[in-house]
């Protein structure tokens, strides 16, 4: 590698540690599981260090600061207005070039471990996203399929820049959350040329059944599922037998593709015979099932994934892990406190309800293989 400083970029690959404070949520996650094993694209990240540097010499420190003061979360024009004005001015200021160089030779690097020049998704990293009781998703940007230089230094500012979204804003001020410390990392990643693409969680999110895996499955890049513009596949899957007990075959009328012609991605109507079926097979299912069940054994609590079936990659290769967070939902309400059961006669069978039952606390309290 070049002999950028690793204060302001770290590979995923890099071995260094996976540094909350350095790498925000995201990025952090992607170099635990890249150090795990699991099949995470490649890339880099943009770390809050250098976010840092850039706040403090471009004057924006006080700028943001006496525009957060006092604000009041609930006068809507106020944070809209204060919000477009800090978003503006990390735009717009310049960045210096010893700050702008270290993202210049890890983009040099990080393609020339491919044959030809690859395009790239754009993701934000904040410090106080992907924590265990805290649910940012969603609040942050992603920029996908961008192929430029130029392009990826512009929504490396972008990601920053949303740090200070409205609805970021807001949620921090009704949540006592302090802009002390806060900061943003930028990961630049190898974009998945996904055939099929979605969500999976460690449990059902209808009523919290750790015994469940649920898969949100749709054609195409997963931003369709993530922003909710295609009723996806909805599966059930039992997480001890890997069989699926419940499915709904979802409309998936869209697909975002990429247009190798104009390097971006479209949005294309699914022909109705894809739409009538559903975008995994069985083996898919189990495969995504495992995957999920491998970032939960990792982390300890139950995830909520994002997976992508590369086109580009052969069968058995092709399922990517593109990030894994703390599911904040039902894992953070504390558990109902029971009266204890009375005595009753020992049974000397087990049903097979029972046993998976058995299995499945026994793997969510750490205590099976």
């Amino acid at each position: 590698m070049s002999g950028f400083d690793p204060r302001y970029v770290q590979f995923f690959d890099g071995g260094t540690a996976p540094d909350h404070a350095l790498l925000g949520g995201k990025c952090a996650s992607l170099v635990t599981m890249t150090a795990a094993g699991m099949p995470v694209p490649p890339g880099f990240a943009v770390t809050t260090a250098l976010y840092d540097a850039f706040v403090e010499e471009s004057g924006l420190r006080d700028v943001i600061t006496s525009g957060l003061n006092r604000l009041d979360p609930d006068d809507v024009a106020s944070v809209d207005a204060v919000s477009a004005a800090i978003r503006d001015e990390i735009c717009s200021r310049p960045v210096p070039e010893r700050l702008r160089r270290p993202v210049i030779e890890a983009w040099a690097d990080f393609q020339g471990r491919f044959e030809r020049p690859v395009p790239v998704a754009v993701r934000s990293s904040a410090t106080a996203e992907d924590l265990p009781d805290a649910s940012f998703a969603g609040q942050q940007d992603t920029y996908l399929w961008l192929v430029d230089e130029r392009d990826v230094h512009e929504h490396i500012r972008k990601c920053w820049a949303s740090l200070y979204t409205s609805r970021a804003i807001t949620y921090r001020l009704r949540n006592a959350i302090s802009e002390d410390g806060l900061s943003m990392a930028v990961a630049v990643q190898k974009m998945v040329h996904a055939r099929v693409a979605g969500v999976a969680m460690t449990l059902n999110p209808r009523n919290g059944d750790r015994s469940k895996i649920t898969i949100d499955a749709s054609w195409g890049v997963g931003e369709a599922v993530v922003s909710g513009h295609v009723t996806p596949d909805n599966i059930v899957v039992d997480k001890v037998l890997l069989c699926i007990v419940e499915e709904h075959v979802g409309d998936k009328h869209i697909e975002l593709v990429p247009d190798s012609a104009g390097g971006r991605l479209v949005e294309r109507d699914v022909e109705a015979d894809r739409r009538a079926v559903r975008s995994l097979t069985d083996d898919q299912v189990r495969a995504v099932s495992e995957l999920a069940k491998r970032a939960e054994r990792h982390y300890g609590c139950p995830q909520d994934i994002e997976w992508a079936l590369d086109a580009d990659l052969p069968d058995g290769q092709n399922l990517l892990l593109l990030q894994s967070r703390p599911e904040t939902v039902h894992s953070s309400k504390p558990k109902p406190v029971t009266a204890p059961a009375k005595a009753s006669p020992p049974s000397v069978g087990f049903s097979l309800g029972s046993i998976t039952a058995h299995l499945t606390a026994g793997r969510a309290a750490g205590v099976t293989s």
